[in-house]
């Protein structure tokens, strides 16, 4: 696409060029020649900061119910243990992992589905159990392509003094989920690059387009290295282990039973076919028209973003084929819009100072582009924001809200400097006061036209511009990261979802709302966690059951601990849930829930005579 456009548009760049080359000064050194690198620098350091620094995100499944129901104590040992996910999840060779009370690992039999389901994942224990309390660890990936994992404990007959401590096995790898990020944003970064270079040149038509290969190259070279990473990272960031095992041979043959691995695949094979063309193109041996090799590209473009969509967030939950169509027009709209700049800046650069005509259309054009980009990114936008977070609420209260409005400031700011980009824009197409005297003829008769005052000096708004792009360039590249940091964070929608609220369907057994809630009295050894059970968590009658975990994770004994609920919405509260000491934990056999909606559940710990604290937490109450 690039030699076509350039052969488009030879039949004046040669004379522009020469023209260009004897205004130069002779002494004046000229725009950089190599100015790749300090522009990627100045990308890739901002964004990779942000990344380097970002915690690793929990995936997009969450757990939304269990059998057993997480803290429960059971009269009988349980043959199964059943998870419910919000949506459908992959098993892994080792998605479960018990330990028994003295914390030595139990043989169980091969995770699988419950009764077909996609959404559950399930393991059969062994036949006999003895007393005492289990940990269950389990690892699955989620339909977007995100791994997921977790713990639980169960007891059979009773707790246990000290409860089997959590694996640490089960960890994320800090390298391999750094690495993966880092590879996954360069895909984004590369590809914005490629696409958006392909769109400014087939679009804005600048009068060369030879400076513009060497990025393009750059950017082709890079998709490729970073998806082939990616792909070779995708079993060990799956299965939380290091790097290195990611060149074994059941890793890479178990990615590619994968469909997260099958579109990385994909996507090689459809670099590989562009680079097939675009060599038989330069070397003459197929000529295409411009239309058809224009309808290629485009082919091709909405191919490669498919990749993407069809394995991130769009890919699972509600609205599945529409939520496809506006990932994939996002992701090429961000393509032509940040890619474009950088297409742009490359070539602002090698303008010279005094360049009037010859790169102001190309500007023009491109804001032209932005402003179509930016047109349907908000469309899109909105649509992919409605659908991530489900309720106003989440905007805030959830990770993936918070990091939308981020996003958002991010993009404000870089819409600040497309505004400025625009109006030195103007400035260049504005013709000036002599081209003006020039176009004004001289009267044929009468006196002569009053001299007009002497012009002022002009402004360098080529200059101007090429700032207010750079500026553009790197809030784009914050934009990347950040939206990179969205696809690794569960949305609103399936964090709210999460909170168990029905009867589990697999076994019909009804579960109990379970919340964790970390306390710190500021006290020496003054912090832990409270875990309570609001069993089945409905209206009418419950039993309510709380354990104090103290700062090494075993149980820790409290001299009081008080649980009241309030319903804000209703006014309603706070109702005391009279929890009583029964040795190592507190419950209460019934207390009565008089309404349903979302209440705030505080505790009271006191750990001393002196030291106490209140923290709360919603809980949800069914119907």
């Amino acid at each position: 696409m690039l030699r076509d456009a350039d052969n488009g548009g030879a039949h004046g760049g040669d004379r522009e060029r020469a023209r260009d080359g004897d205004r130069r000064p002779r002494g004046r050194r000229g725009p950089s020649r190599h100015p790749a690198g300090k522009l990627l620098l100045l990308l890739l350091l901002p964004a990779l900061l942000l990344l380097g620094t970002a915690t690793p995100a929990s995936a997009h499944a969450v757990l939304r119910a269990t059998d057993p129901a997480d803290g429960t104590v059971l009269r009988t040992a349980p043959r199964h243990v059943t998870l419910a996910f919000t949506e459908s999840v992959g098993l892994l060779t080792d998605s479960f992992r018990v330990y028994d009370p003295a914390n030595r690992r139990l043989r169980t039999g091969p995770a699988g589905h419950a009764a077909g389901r996609s959404d559950t994942a399930r393991v059969t224990l062994p036949a006999r159990l003895a007393t005492g309390t289990y940990t269950v660890a389990w690892r699955v990936v989620s339909a977007d392509s995100h791994p997921v994992s977790g713990a639980l404990t169960f007891s059979v007959g009773k707790r246990t003094a000290a409860p089997a401590a959590l694996p640490q096995d089960r960890a994320e790898n800090g390298a391999t989920t750094a690495l993966h990020t880092i590879a996954r944003y360069l895909a984004y970064l590369s590809l914005a690059l490629l696409l958006g270079t392909a769109a400014f040149v087939a679009y804005c038509r600048p009068p060369t387009t030879a400076h513009l290969r060497t990025p393009a190259l750059a950017a082709a070279v890079t998709l490729a290295a970073s998806t082939l990473a990616v792909y070779l990272l995708r079993a060990p960031y799956e299965e939380a282990a290091s790097p290195t095992t990611a060149f074994s041979l059941s890793a890479l043959t178990h990615t590619a039973t994968t469909r997260p691995g099958r579109l990385l695949l994909l996507r090689l094979a459809l670099l590989l076919l562009a680079a097939v063309a675009v060599t038989l193109l330069g070397t003459r041996r197929v000529h295409l028209p411009r239309r058809a090799t224009l309808a290629a590209a485009t082919v091709l473009a909405v191919a490669l973003a498919l990749t993407w969509s069809a394995s991130d967030h769009a890919s699972a939950g509600i609205q599945v084929p529409a939520a496809v169509v506006s990932s994939t027009l996002h992701l090429l709209a961000m393509a032509a819009w940040l890619g474009g700049l950088a297409a742009l800046l490359w070539t602002l650069r090698r303008a010279p100072e005094t360049a009037a005509a010859p790169p102001a259309r190309v500007p023009a054009r491109f804001s032209r582009l932005a402003f179509t980009s930016v047109v349907v990114l908000a469309g899109t936008g909105v649509y992919q924001s409605w659908r991530g977070l489900g309720s106003w609420q989440a905007l805030t209260g959830t990770t993936y809200g918070r990091t939308l409005l981020a996003k958002l400031a991010v993009v404000t700011a870089l819409l600040l400097a497309a505004a400025c980009s625009r109006t030195w824009t103007a400035r260049l197409t504005r013709p000036t006061e002599a081209a003006v005297r020039a176009r004004v003829p001289e009267p044929a008769l009468g006196p002569p036209l009053p001299e007009l005052p002497p012009e002022p000096p002009p402004a360098p708004p080529l200059r101007l511009l090429r700032r207010s792009v750079l500026l553009e360039a790197v809030a784009a590249a914050l934009v990347l990261a950040l939206t990179t940091l969205l696809t690794s964070t569960v949305p609103g929608r399936a964090a709210t979802e999460s909170a168990p609220s029905a009867p589990f369907a697999a076994t019909g057994v009804q579960t109990a709302s379970v919340i964790t809630i970390p306390f710190d009295t500021g006290a020496p050894g003054g912090h832990g966690k409270v875990q309570i059970t609001l069993d089945p968590g409905r209206v009418g009658t419950d039993s309510l059951q709380a354990v104090v975990y103290g700062p090494d994770g075993g149980l820790a004994t409290v001299p009081e601990l008080r649980v009241t609920l309030t319903l804000p919405a209703q006014r309603l509260g706070p109702l005391d849930t009279r929890l009583t000491d029964r040795g190592g934990y507190w419950s209460t056999p019934a207390f009565t829930v008089p309404l349903a909606g979302t209440w705030t559940m505080k505790a009271t710990v006191r750990v001393s005579d002196l030291d106490q604290v209140t923290v709360s937490a919603p809980v949800r109450v069914t119907r």
